[in-house]
């Protein structure tokens, strides 16, 4: 009979529950018999923990036998589980004997009914279980598992209740030995409506002394994204994975479903599973149904009076199709009287079950039952739903504006962007007599004002997209002020995307198509977008001389936000970088500005470069503050997902992990309530650095993803940094370069300088080609040796040439003068050898605030000492270096570190070894005694005499301090008195 193989989903999330279980079993092991009643939904992973749990007890030596309970409705075979457990039992030989013994066993086997006669013969019955279970616990330890008790027959449901409380569990008389058994129990608990049969067996058996329940709630969100990640076996999109784990709703069972669907183009819900979820719906009444059916379509939650309205029920029957649901545990009550759907599947499976034409229906009556309660705006977005399901396009479409203008005044600009993409759908099949008529609602101011909601919401790609169609939909007549709106706000998107070279053009083209004069508001946004983007492409001069014309003007005009960012752009072009005081003030008060015009982007931007002009200046507790301060201003606005908030959130990050606040780091990015838009990965990516630090595979993964989706400037750069640290730390210089020129190709394009950031990849890539130039040293390998010195020197001038031509104190503030310090004293170290003095001054420079790579710099310094032999001065900086590792918990250097001192101390050991003058003749002797020779056998060697050699073997143990001839030997290959000899020679 051939076997099935398949490989189980991993268990995930479930730690608490397997350490209770298997510290149940070990206590039964121990003869403390126990039960465990194992409840939860339906796929919430109960089957799955017990195979766990069952697979470590049977590789503990514990006797596993499982029964199954069938749903057969009305004719249920009694003691059907019993009977599958007894079968399993009766195919292992070791309990032959016992079984044999006990005529339960052919009863139950043989006649497959109920085997009892009568009140007395079910008591013997249910004895004569109890006494065999009793005795198999004691051949071997015993765990029975029963399987979805909801199910179980009457027969089978009144023996454990025997077993539980009188049988098995009872606990036996004094000095007789405990029994190592144990009887876990699952059932769905949201099968058991109120009349169910199990539910007053389980009130009776969890007041056992004996018996515990325990309970399996759904999976939190970030279990559920790690056992979808955990069963890919193709990419999938970090946004697809969102979606599942939003849908699952913390069910294991639906996340593998739904995970198995993905990228299938099935719509809705799988077919299996809503064929499942349906099982359910189909056993209540019709009645019951059809308040189903018509809650589906209102949506997770329904009102009351909602519900009975658009059903068309009289209250008494709707009550009782309620009562119904609830019981069956389909839906829930909620506040203020309302009911949902307990699981959000089920609702999807009930609405996609309709029938076009009720759906429509049923939505239409929706629709009006809301208009006819009044135009609330947090109605506006439920009415645009209905109508639109129900085809009332115009209706649609004005509730859709509706609800887009109460998102945007709720800082929820998400919510915003998809009512608005919603109505520029709806637009082109909605006649224009019949479109909303207020000011601003053409087609190209609502594309422009979509863009924008999509900017804040963290989407930049779309909000180029949507302007891009801006743009395509304007004629040759178009008014000159749209027109060179649209030209700037695509700018103003090109520069969020890094498009650099294309936000430069369009801005170009806006300030062209409006005049200078009159002044105007256009022509003030129109200047202040093209400085923004000529400083980006390096036309500092043209950046300059437009932000001196445009800022009076945005003064007298009282365009308060324009003005505030020409003042951002101003800084640094005119000499004062941002971390001068002057340009501090400069940047200061551009955000009061901003804040009085309650511009909040424009303060956001200012409140970034304050931020940004701390950490270059090694402030990095002020820039700490200054981030906390603009989160929470971004927060406030609802603005968190938007351009420069992002930024913040990455320097926030990295200020965590520069500071050595690993946890601290992680912890802010995983915050719930605050999650970064999966569009912008970047935001978190110096979790990444943390990652990498402690040694988790998951670093080098994580830099790719950056890598895969659309360019985004900051990503690459930490994609960069990581993939070539992690090259360099596995002692790949090659792989290292080859990453790090991939880098500088990608952060560099025909109008931008060296990015700072190439002096720490040039430092990262000479750690490695400085650890190859070791051994070609060595060994005398001049070519070789050449070839990396070559390189080192590459790297080195690639470095110096770099930090010598930034700007704004980017790269020569102590972050860059750390990297740069960090570069020479390896290119030092590759080609003369470790230099104490260059190393000293690369770990005086990290000394601003980068915790780890001062204590990485500390461990290249004494390597750098011990080869001076400067072992007191090496040891303080491994003992510095030892203790931020170890508190950082970065493992990987930890290891470097311990390999270090362990090297230290041979070398030490052999230092410390007595200095040991021998005779030749005695050295003659000491190398024939590491042969193994004999006094005699040294003396025919030597030609002297075998006492002569008596006596100097007895001279060369007193010389060396040896108690015998192996020590004596051991200690002169420790001290180097003798080499080892080839395996083979004498």
């Amino acid at each position: 009979m051939s076997q099935i193989v398949f490989t189980a989903p991993p268990l995930i999330g479930r730690d608490e529950e397997l350490a209770r279980l298997l510290g149940v079993l070990e206590r039964a092991r121990g003869g403390e018999a126990r039960g465990v009643l194992v409840a939860g939904d339906a796929g919430v992973g109960k089957t799955r923990l017990l195979d766990e749990v069952a697979g470590r007890a049977a590789r503990a030596g514990t006797t596993v036998v499982t029964g199954h309970c069938v749903d057969l409705g009305d004719v249920g075979l009694p003691y059907l589980p019993f009977t599958e457990i007894l079968g399993a039992l009766a195919a292992d030989a070791r309990f032959t004997s016992v079984l044999a013994a006990h005529p339960v066993v052919d009863r139950l086997l043989g006649a497959g009914t109920d085997a009892a006669d009568g009140p007395d013969g079910r008591l013997r019955l249910f004895e004569d279980v109890a006494g065999l279970l009793a005795e198999l616990a004691a051949v071997a330890p015993l765990l029975l598992v029963l399987e979805d008790l909801h199910w179980a027959d009457q027969s089978s449901r009144d023996l454990l209740r025997f077993l539980l409380s009188r049988g098995m569990l009872h606990r036996p008389g004094s000095g007789v030995p405990g029994r190592r058994l144990t009887v876990l129990a699952s059932y769905r608990a949201d099968d058991l409506h109120r009349r169910h049969p199990l539910r007053p067996l389980l009130a009776e058996l969890v007041r056992l002394p004996a018996v515990e329940r325990l309970e399996l709630r759904p999976l939190p969100d970030p279990e559920v994204a790690r056992l979808v990640r955990a069963l890919e076996d193709r990419p999938l999109s970090e946004s697809v994975v969102r979606g599942i784990v939003a849908r699952a709703e913390g069910n294991a069972f639906y996340a593998q479903e739904l995970f198995a669907a993905a990228g299938a183009d099935c719509g809705g819900v799988p077919s299996g599973l809503a064929d499942l979820l349906l099982i359910r719906v189909e056993q209540l009444s019709e009645t019951a149904q059809q308040v189903l059916r018509t809650a589906a379509v209102a949506g997770r939650r329904v009102e009351h009076d909602l519900l009975r309205d658009a059903a068309g029920l009289p209250e008494d029957e709707l009550e009782a199709a309620l009562r119904e649901a609830v019981g069956r545990q389909l839906l829930v009550p909620g506040p203020a009287d309302t009911y949902a759907f307990r699981h959000a599947l089920t609702r999807e499976a009930v609405y996609t079950d309709l029938l076009p034409g009720e759906r429509s229906r049923l939505h239409g009556a929706y629709g009006r039952l809301l208009a006819a309660r009044g135009r609330a705006p947090e109605t506006a977005a439920e009415r645009a739903h209905h109508a639109r399901e129900s085809h009332d396009l115009p209706g649609a479409l004005a509730a859709c504006l509706e609800a887009a203008d109460h998102a945007r005044r709720l800082g929820a600009p998400a919510e915003e962007l998809r009512h608005l993409e919603t109505a520029l759908d709806l637009w082109p099949s909605v006649p224009e007599p019949e479109r909303p008529g207020a000011a601003g609602r053409d087609r190209i101011t609502l594309t422009l004002r979509a863009s924008a909601a999509a900017a804040h919401a963290g989407d930049a790609h779309r909000a180029v997209a949507l302007t891009r169609a801006a743009l395509a939909g304007i004629g040759r007549d178009a008014d000159s002020e749209l027109a060179a709106r649209v030209r700037y706000t695509l700018a103003g998107n090109l520069l969020s995307v890094d498009s650099l070279t294309a936000a430069y053009r369009y801005s170009s083209e806006a300030l062209a198509l409006i005049p200078a004069e009159p002044p105007s508001r256009t022509w003030v946004w129109a200047a202040a977008t093209h400085v923004a983007a000529a400083r980006q492409v390096g036309e500092d001069e043209t950046a300059l001389r437009v932000a001196r014309q445009a800022l009076p003007v945005a003064e007298d005009l009282g365009v308060t936000g324009a003005q505030a960012d020409l003042l951002i752009s101003l800084v640094g072009l005119d000499g004062a970088s941002r971390g001068t005081r002057e340009g501090r003030e400069r940047l200061h008060r551009a955000r009061e500005l901003a804040r009085s015009a309650g511009h909040a982007p424009v303060e956001m931007r200012a409140l970034f470069n304050l931020a940004v002009g701390a950490f270059e200046s090694g402030d990095l507790e002020a820039c700490l503050s200054l981030l906390g301060e603009g989160l929470d201003r971004a927060r406030r606005a609802g603005l968190l997902s938007s351009t420069y908030p992002l930024g913040l959130r990455y320097l926030r990050l990295l200020a965590l992990y520069t500071l050595g606040r690993w946890d601290e780091c992680l912890a802010a990015a995983a915050d719930p309530a605050v999650p970064a838009p999966a569009s912008a990965g970047f935001a978190d990516s110096p979790v990444l650095y943390v990652a990498l630090a402690r040694g988790e595979e998951s670093a080098v993964a994580g830099a790719r993803a950056l890598l895969a989706g659309p360019f985004d400037w900051m990503g690459t750069l930490v994609a960069g940094v990581v993939l070539t640290d992690a090259a360099a730390r596995a002692g790949d210089p090659q792989a290292a370069v080859e990453h790090m020129r991939e880098a500088a190709a990608a952060l560099s394009d025909e109008t931008t300088h060296r990015p700072g950031v190439l002096v720490r990849l040039a430092a990262l890539c000479l750690t490695a080609v400085a650890d190859r130039t070791a051994e070609p040293r060595r060994a005398g390998d001049d070519r070789e040796l050449a070839r990396w010195t070559d390189t080192a020197t590459e790297l080195v001038e690639l470095a110096r040439a770099t930090a010598a031509s930034g700007k704004e104190g980017r790269t020569r503030g102590p972050e860059g003068e750390a990297w740069l310090a960090r570069a020479e004293a390896e290119w030092a170290t590759a080609v003369s050898g470790p230099d104490p003095a260059a190393w000293a001054k690369a770990v005086a420079a990290f000394g601003y605030g980068d915790v780890y790579e001062q204590a990485r710099c500390r461990v290249r310094f004494a390597e750098a000492l011990l080869a001076g032999r400067h072992r007191t001065e090496a040891a303080e900086q491994i003992r510095l270096a030892r203790e931020t590792a170890a508190r950082l918990g970065a493992a990987p250097l930890l290891e470097r570190i311990d390999a270090l001192s362990r090297r230290d101390h041979q070398a030490a050991a052999a230092d410390a070894a007595p200095t040991v003058s021998l005779t030749a003749r005695e050295r003659d002797v000491l190398r024939l005694l590491a042969r193994g020779r004999s006094n005699r056998q040294i003396g025919e060697e030597l030609f002297i005499t075998g006492k002569t050699a008596s006596v100097h073997v007895s001279n060369i143990l007193a010389k060396l301090g040896a108690a015998s001839r192996t020590e004596a030997v051991a200690i002169a290959y420790r001290t180097g008195l003798i080499a080892p000899e080839p395996a083979g020679s004498g």
